[in-house]
């Protein structure tokens, strides 16, 4: 490689790397320090890489990186490799080869979000690591408080279908009370659970003082007769609960004696009905099933430490072996809402469009904005096992994002806020752009030049369009503004060719001639910007493709009728 070409390697990757800005001792460093044999001419190319950083850094940073692909393309590929070297878990404790089964247990009464798949990844992760299994299971049971509704059960099952997951099997808690009422009337038997039909809080206010419930003592045929009145109906919500006995003492007063098996009267469950009036809590039927489905690893967040103190002391009574529990900090992203009881108040307020908004963090809004199933996947096992919280910024997620979605995303001119640029002087010119800068067998964009006929520049550029100022209509030619007024902008024809623009430092802008109206939905925080203007008119998109508006950021397009096209925009 001759010197000038490698410095203007060096020169690209460093300013690549460093926001557009190259530094010219860095550089020089960088020139010398890999190539030795060149230290004798280091008084000559010192002025060299000055020149060249200076031509570097009056480049857009897009420019930047099409001259960086045209010299230096693995520079790329080397950088997607060290990336993926990076990925990984670490092994599971007590995990052998085709004997690991995991579960995932959402509740059904809302989306599943970026913080649910956390658990979720690492569940299946691990399944398939080890050529284990891998468990759905709907935890169903409060039809009360966290009600479930039946669109979230199909919902939580496309999301990770399309998240890439393979379910080995599917369980839903509601199918499965009466093998929770086997398990209750077995350790009611046992001695090890009882029927308390104290006021809850009689029951809270013994508890806290380490005192027995008068109820737990009682003989077991009491305690039988009491549950089969529970399931009779002859008790109503509130008046009879199946608690497991534990340590009265235990530091904790929310693992005293904890409630297994409660009373919901009028249930409506959306899969059942009326059928049941007792109803296990999540403790319960989590540790029943996990037993039951053969889990031997489970993955949950650090706040639900305290459920494994529960569980385990039925694990204990029946003489099982708990499985392996990996606990994990909890994940939120900044300035993207997560909670199922926020999101649902937005919703019914009319706040948000409804829980595919791309302002949420749920899987099917970052799907609708255009996130990449991979990119999900890869910032969790990025953030592995850790017990602290992680909050990731939008800007992790949006930097894996980008490098999944560069290579696929066509590229198309979109002017936001258009303003009419009049331009005199210049003949009739057809604009020949690649789809792709690095897929050249895509094809090509033809955008069309008339004298006469205005081109359409974004007001997002104003700055650049003062009179006297040069400027580059990329892929198209150079032209001088003349005038600025409400009715648009007047400019004159200048030269076509780029290397002019390049070496007199003029800034480019993307334009359109006759274009289609275009909406793009912008999140920023709790609000959702629209911004409206012109795609270019033979833009050939399609619902759910992912492409680049260049200088604007990567959208999903998430309409198209003969009217507009309506994007959602992803990031930069």
């Amino acid at each position: 490689m001759e010197v000038e070409t490698l410095v203007w390697k060096y020169a690209l990757v460093n300013a690549y790397t460093h926001k557009g800005k190259a530094n010219p001792k860095a550089v020089i460093g960088k020139v010398l320090g890999e190539n030795p044999e060149l230290r004798p001419k280091a008084k000559e190319i010192i002025p060299l890489v000055n020149e060249i950083v200076e031509k570097v850094n009056a480049l857009s940073i897009e420019e930047q990186e099409a001259k960086l692909r045209e010299i230096y393309p693995e520079f790329f590929e080397e950088k997607r490799e060290k990336k993926e070297e990076k990925k990984g878990l670490p092994p599971l404790p007590k995990a052998e080869k085709g004997k690991v089964v995991t579960r995932f247990a959402p509740n059904p009464d809302g989306a599943f979000h970026l913080g649910n798949a956390r658990a979720a990844i690492l569940s299946h992760e691990y399944a398939r690591m080890y050529d284990g299994k891998f468990i759905l299971r709907f935890d169903d049971t409060d039809p009360k408080v966290k009600r479930p509704e039946p669109i979230f059960y199909e919902w939580i099952n496309e999301d990770l279908e399309w998240l890439g997951f393979r379910v080995d099997e599917i369980h839903i808690a509601s199918d499965r009370l009466e093998i929770y009422y086997d398990y209750a009337e077995k350790l009611i038997k046992m001695g090890k659970a009882y029927v308390c039909t104290c006021p809850p809080e009689k029951f809270r206010e013994l508890r806290d003082k380490g005192i027995a419930c008068p109820h737990r003592d009682e003989p077991v045929e009491v305690q039988l007769e009491r549950w089969r009145k529970m399931l009779n109906g002859e008790y109503k919500e509130g008046e009879a609960v199946v608690r497991i006995k534990t340590d009265l003492k235990h530091p904790n007063p929310a693992v005293r004696d904890w409630p297994a098996l409660r009373i919901i009267d009028n249930p409506d469950h959306p899969r059942v009905g009326d059928k049941y009036r007792v109803w296990p809590l999540y403790n319960f039927a989590s540790a029943i099933d996990d037993h039951e489905l053969g889990v031997t690893h489970i993955f949950r967040g650090q706040e639900h430490a305290e459920n494994e103190t529960r569980q385990r002391y039925v694990y204990d009574y029946l003489g099982w072996e708990y499985p392996v529990t990996v606990h994990h900090g909890r994940l939120s992203i900044e300035g993207v809402i997560l909670s199922k009881s926020k999101t649902r108040k937005g919703i019914e307020e009319g706040k948000y469009l409804g829980w595919d908004d791309p302002r949420l963090g749920t899987i099917r809004a970052l799907r609708r904005r255009g996130i990449q199933p991979e990119a999900i996947r890869e910032l969790i096992i990025e953030v592995g096992l850790k017990r602290s919280d992680t909050t990731i910024s939008w800007d992790n997620l949006a930097a894996i994002n980008r490098r999944i979605v560069e290579p696929i995303a066509n590229r198309y001119f979109f002017v936001a806020d258009p303003i009419p640029m009049y331009i005199e002087g210049a003949e009739e010119f057809t604009a020949e752009i690649p789809l792709h800068p690095d897929h050249l067998e895509r094809g090509v964009r033809r955008l069309k030049f008339e004298p006469g006929k205005p081109v359409y520049v974004s007001k997002d550029d104003m700055e650049l369009f003062r009179p006297g100022n040069f400027v580059r209509l990329k892929d198209l030619f150079n032209v001088e503004v003349v005038e600025v007024s409400e009715n648009g902008i007047k400019a004159k024809f200048h030269s076509v060719d780029y290397e002019i623009a390049r070496e007199n430092r003029w800034r480019m802008v993307h334009w359109v001639t006759e274009g289609k109206a275009c909406e793009v939905l912008v999140p920023d925080g709790d609000e959702l910007l629209v911004r409206k203007g012109l795609l270019e008119a033979d833009a050939e998109v399609k619902v759910d493709e992912v492409v680049q508006f260049e200088r604007f950021g990567f959208v999903r397009i998430d309409e198209v009728t003969p009217e507009k096209v309506v994007a959602i925009f992803a990031h930069k």
